[in-house]
Parts: C-alpha cells; sequence; structure tokens
C-alpha cells in the first residue's frame, strides 16, 4: 500500500532564512492561514495600534463617537486589505514582485517605494511608542531619570533587537508572534481591569449641544479624520501580505487565506478600543495629555495607571513594539534584495534596518516629526491604496491567472515576457495609481496638520481617500477598455472585464535563459 506524503517539515527557528523574493519552492510552503492571522494580528496587537486608537478622543470626539470612528476605519480597512493575501500563495513570491503584472516588470518598484515608506513610518511609530513606554515605566517603577539619552538607548537597543530577529527571518518572526498575539491580549484583557473603575463611556468630548456652531462645524472633518487614521492601520499591511502568504501552499483554498487577513484586523478592535477608552480616561483625569497641540498619550497613560500596572505596560510596549517593528522591517528588507540584486536579503534588510534606525533618531531628536506621524502614516496610505485598488481589480479581470517565471523577470535582471508590455513599463496601471494618489493628496484635509490644495472642497471633510479608491478602480478599468492589454497576460480562460488585444510576447532574454525563449505559463487558478 502507498503511504501518503508526509508533511513538509519546517527549518529549525535558528537558521537564517535564505530565501528571497524568488518563487518559494512547494517543499518549503510549510505556513497556514492561521500563521498568516498570527502575524498580521501579531503585528497590530501592539502599543502603537493604542496610540492611533486615542485620535478619535484628540481630535474632540466623545468615546461612542470615536468607537463609531474606530469600527469604520477597521471595518473599511479589512475589506480593502483582505484580497491581498491571495497573490503570495497563487506566485510564491512578496506583493511587490507580483505587481509585476499590472505595473510592469520595472513599474514593480512602485510597490517596492511605497512598502519602504510603509515599514519606516509604522517601525518608527512602534520603536518610538514602546521606547516612550518603556522609559515612562522605569521611571515610575525605578526612579530612572528621563533625559535624551535614556531615550536615545531605549530606542537603541530596541531597533536593534527588532532587526535581529529580521535578519534570522520568517520562521522566528513567526514564533515571536505566536508569543505577543497571547501575551498582548492578556496584558490588554488585564488592562481592562485596571482601568474598570475610572473608565466612564458617558465622556463627551467637545461636540456637545452647548459647543459654538465653529466648534460643530468641525465635527464631520475631525470624525473622518479620525476613521481614516484608524483605517490606515490595517492598509498599512496591504504591501506585507504576500511576504507571509508566499509560504502558504498554493493548494490552500483562497476564501480561508482571504478569511485570515480579514479576521486579522477585525482582531485588532481590541487595542483600538483600549487605546480609546484608556485616552477618553485621560482625557477627563489628565486633560493636559491629550492636548492636540502636544499629545503625549503615552505618557498620560502612565499618569492615570494604578502602580501595579506600570511593569504590564512595560511587558506591553516591548512584546508588542517588537512584534509591530518586525512585521514592518522584514518585508521591506526582503523587497530590497531584489530591487538591488547584488544584496541578499540578509544585508538588505541591515541596509533598511539602518536607514530606519538612523530616521527614528532624527525624527526624534533633531526634527522633532514625531507629533506629525499621524500626516506621514495617513499620507502613504492615501498613495498606497490606489495601488492596491490596481493589484486587486487586475487579479480579478486576470481571472487570478499569473505567469510566475515572467513576474522573476526584474530579479533576475532579464528582458522581456508576459509582462515587458513597453520597455517593462505598463502605463495602464502606473497611470491608475499615481493620478489616483495625486487626486488623494490633493483633496487631503487632516484638521490641525496638513490641508490639500482642494480640501476644504467637501467643508472641511477629508474626501481623499475615498476619491482616490474610486479614481483608480473607474481610470483602471476604463484603461483596460480603451487600450486593451495583450492576450497572452490573461492565460487560457481569457479576461474578465477587459478587452484583449492579439500581439505577439517578447521572449525572455538575459542571465539564465539559453538564448531567446518563450515566457512559460503558470497553472491557471
Amino acid at each position: 500500500m502507498s503511504q501518503a506524503p508526509q508533511a513538509p517539515t519546517p527549518p529549525p527557528l535558528t537558521e537564517v532564512e535564505t530565501h528571497g523574493v524568488e518563487r518559494i519552492p512547494d517543499a518549503d510552503r510549510t505556513a497556514t492561514p492561521l500563521d498568516l492571522f498570527r502575524l498580521a494580528f501579531g503585528g497590530a496587537n501592539t502599543f502603537s495600534t493604542c496610540v492611533l486608537g486615542a485620535f478619535p478622543i484628540l481630535f474632540g470626539l466623545s468615546f461612542w463617537q470615536g468607537l463609531a470612528a474606530t469600527l469604520l476605519g477597521v471595518a473599511a480597512g479589512a475589506l480593502i486589505l483582505c484580497p491581498m493575501a491571495v497573490f503570495g500563495p497563487v506566485n510564491g513570491t512578496n506583493n511587490a514582485v507580483s505587481s509585476s503584472a499590472h505595473l510592469g516588470v520595472h513599474g514593480r518598484v512602485v510597490g517596492s517605494f511605497l512598502s519602504l515608506l510603509t515599514a519606516v513610518a509604522f517601525f518608527s511609530i512602534s520603536v518610538w511608542s514602546s521606547g516612550d513606554a518603556l522609559i515612562g515605566g522605569a521611571h515610575r517603577l525605578f526612579g530612572l531619570t528621563r533625559s535624551d539619552l535614556s531615550y536615545a538607548v531605549a530606542y537603541g537597543l530596541f531597533a536593534v533587537l527588532v532587526l535581529a530577529v529580521c535578519v534570522y527571518g520568517f520562521r522566528f518572526m513567526l514564533l515571536v508572534n505566536k508569543v505577543a498575539v497571547v501575551s498582548a491580549t492578556t496584558l490588554f484583557l488585564l488592562g481592562a481591569i485596571a482601568f474598570a473603575g475610572d473608565f466612564d463611556p458617558s465622556y463627551a468630548g467637545v461636540f456637545t449641544d452647548s459647543a459654538d456652531a465653529e466648534t460643530q462645524a468641525l465635527f464631520w472633518p475631525s470624525f473622518i479624520g479620525a476613521a481614516l487614521i484608524v483605517l490606515s492601520n490595517p492598509v498599512s499591511f496591504g504591501a506585507f501580505l504576500g511576504d507571509w502568504s508566499r509560504y502558504i501552499p498554493a493548494s490552500t483554498p483562497l476564501r480561508r487565506v482571504v478569511g485570515a487577513a480579514f479576521l486579522s484586523q477585525i482582531a485588532t478592535l481590541l487595542p483600538f478600543v483600549f487605546g480609546l477608552a484608556t485616552a477618553s480616561i485621560i482625557a477627563n483625569k489628565a486633560p493636559d495629555y491629550v492636548d492636540p497641540a502636544a499629545p503625549d498619550f503615552v505618557g498620560g497613560l502612565l499618569a492615570v495607571s494604578p502602580s501595579w500596572f506600570f511593569l504590564p505596560v512595560c511587558l506591553l510596549a516591548l512584546i508588542g513594539g517588537l512584534s509591530t517593528g518586525t512585521t514592518a522591517l522584514y518585508g521591506t528588507g526582503l523587497d530590497f534584495s531584489s530591487v538591488f540584486p547584488r544584496l541578499s536579503r540578509v544585508q538588505a534588510t541591515v541596509l533598511v534596518g539602518a536607514v530606519s534606525i538612523a530616521f527614528i533618531f532624527v525624527g526624534r531628536f533633531a526634527l522633532d516629526i514625531v507629533q506629525s506621524i499621524s500626516t506621514f502614516a495617513t499620507m502613504i496610505i492615501t498613495c498606497t491604496t490606489p495601488w492596491m485598488v490596481v493589484m486587486i481589480l487586475g487579479y480579478w479581470t486576470r481571472r487570478g491567472w499569473y505567469d510566475p517565471e515572467a513576474l522573476q523577470v526584474f530579479n533576475r535582471r532579464q528582458r522581456g515576457g508576459r509582462y515587458w508590455f513597453a520597455h517593462g513599463w505598463n502605463w495602464r496601471g502606473l497611470t491608475a495609481w499615481w493620478v489616483a494618489a495625486l487626486v488623494g493628496v490633493l483633496f487631503t484635509n487632516i484638521p490641525g496638520q496638513f490641508v490639500g490644495p482642494l480640501g476644504e472642497l467637501a467643508n472641511g471633510v477629508d474626501i481623499g481617500l475615498p476619491l482616490s479608491l474610486a479614481t483608480s478602480a473607474l481610470l483602471f478599468l476604463s484603461l483596460l477598455r480603451l487600450f486593451p492589454e495583450p492576450r497572452a497576460v490573461y492565460g487560457p480562460r481569457g479576461a474578465r472585464l477587459a478587452r484583449t488585444v492579439d500581439v505577439p510576447v517578447r521572449p525572455i532574454t538575459g542571465p539564465g535563459t539559453d538564448g531567446p525563449s518563450p515566457a512559460t505559463a503558470g497553472a491557471p487558478r
């Protein structure tokens, strides 16, 4: 009797990952949708998410208004994000490489650039918030002096620790997030006990019936702005989901992969609501810490915490920040090893980590941009979301069919293939992306921080992201109808919602090929 094949054995945790962005062999795909959930939830079940959860209160909303904005932001962000999980199992590589199919083999650098900005922003948020909490907790527990030197040491040690985990790679990062999911959740639930006596859901904010007309006019801009900042957290994972889902076997039902990504973000309501609830407590008991001109959520949290919760705060900062930092930094190092082929994954990770650490110190001590991080994050998401829309609609029009060999042309320094288009650029997807991103920036309105040239046309309401979403979808689908792509990029089942044209595909040539050879077709999905 024949025996069933044994499942692949995962490599040891202490073995440094050697895979770059090349297609992961089937024998090495040992991850599951549950692992994807752990990584995506663990990366957001952190102290930095609590900081983002405090923004509705900083914007003057009541607790219930802030909760509505939070629910809207998380749900919308999860719906936008979850389809981005399918590219990893289908193509066995990360999302930036998969974008070659829709932006061209050279146009994929757009995804690499966006992932770099996102990684730097959210890695910085995690290090700043976790470092501040560690130093603040140590000050309350042990009398440690809060000085630039102590903060610098905390930031440096924390950043190096995150970088070390990223160097070891996927398996070690997965272990960290397995621990983080359980421990951080436990600490948040413990925090609910710590603040239960002080929490008052009737916190009214500034938009009360007695508020003047000028204040009342700011309600919708503040509500939408708060929801968009919350939404930025799930959307920030869009460029990174493929880094983790590429280790999931191609035979895994895609609905399970998409479901894992969606539920991982719904679960982040735990840290978001914790941040919202504690911010309302701070606004009642220590309002100076939630002054919009100089907010200090971490300091306020420590000021209103019972003394026995100082140590859990420090543990939460350490565990959660480590999880966020690794999920943000790992993927960018992975991707830049393909943008700069002379660098291995480890070397690229160290380089990107060093640049990010430099940004953290300059931003904290030289430029003082910490208070503007919400603007930075929102602008990045405004530019990243239309890229995600092009990817998702591209997947839909292609019926999930891709040519794995043609996706790797850029990484191998080759030329040609199904996704060569015009000298390696697909102007249809690129145009839909940059026009939509520009529209989003022009209409952005972040109260008190950044207002685009057209940001006041909607009475102060930030409509940049909704317009960006709509523009990218309509423009991309229109361009696919007006300027058909080659029939060869759509696979055996043809196109959906798009026209095609029969033109020859340039053969793949360059390193690793024996002269010109036709692009090989991948298995339809």
